[in-house]
């Protein structure tokens, strides 16, 4: 596989959980969990990127590399090219984005979407998607739906169900067994961007499709970049947003080392 850079990007503040990248997770802090599960992938290079010193020195006494950013970054993407800036990365480097709330994420997905742009050299961006089998999925607001042409490349990101039955004004139980391979699928926010293209994001405004749906890849689109869309090879476990999900996340790790 080629050579790519692995940057989780790790803000203290949260309004959900406050403190969220260093809450502890069976003895250990969530943003080393991340940090310990990237560097099984094939990462060349994996960073911590933050904008306060607490979480750079908890990541650093583990033994992460960690590069302090601005604290006014708007999202991550805009963090990502403070990084690339920062490490002196080259337009083509391949850079992955790996939420600092994803303790369980799968080293190998991090690796397919790496794979996955450097496969495809006239995208911009690459990330993942899997199928919708739930109507309660399909109808929250809280998952982000993706539709992708014949080729794999993203038409649009909504939080809204897309793409939408003409004939069914309300989403019920009765669409329910056409939701598999129907079309119906959830975006996973797992990103590979190449550098040249975090460079040229940050110098534009936010696009009103942007402004609307709250979904910072939708201004790649809006400018007319190309974001190849891949089916996950292997389930893809919930982040950490609330207390709810932490409290799963240590449940799991505790069974998953036969632990009641």
């Amino acid at each position: 596989m080629s050579r790519f850079v692995t940057v989780i990007p790790a803000r203290f503040g949260s309004t959900r959980l406050p403190g969220k990248p260093l809450v502890d997770i069976e003895g250990e802090p969530m943003v080393v969990r991340v940090w310990r599960q990237a560097l099984k992938s094939s990462s060349s290079r994996v960073v911590v990127a933050t904008d306060d010193a607490r979480v750079g020195e908890v990541a650093s006494q583990a033994g992460a590399e960690v590069i302090m950013t601005r604290p006014d970054h708007p999202n991550g993407t805009s963090r990502l090219a403070d990084v690339a800036e920062q490490l002196g990365l080259d337009a083509e480097t391949c850079m992955v984005n790996v939420q600092g709330d994803e303790p369980l994420i799968p080293p190998e997905l991090i690796d397919q979407v790496a794979h996955t742009l450097h496969a495809v050299p006239q995208a911009s961006i690459a990330t993942l998607a899997e199928p919708i089998d739930a109507i309660e999925t399909l109808a929250s607001p809280h998952v982000v739906k993706v539709v992708c042409d014949r080729y794999g490349r993203a038409l649009y990101f909504s939080r809204a169900p897309i793409p939408w039955q003409r004939d069914a004004f309300t989403l019920s139980a009765e669409l329910a067994p056409a939701l598999p391979g129907a079309g119906w699928h959830r975006h996973i926010g797992l990103y590979a961007y190449r550098v040249g293209f975090l460079q040229a994001y940050v110098n534009w405004p936010e696009a009103p499709l942007e402004q609307c749906e709250q979904l910072e890849q939708l201004r790649a689109l809006y400018h007319g970049h190309h974001i190849q869309v891949t089916l996950c090879e292997g389930a893809y476990p919930p982040g950490v947003d609330t207390q709810e999900d932490l409290e799963r996340v240590r449940g799991w790790i505790r069974r998953s080392h036969g632990e009641p």
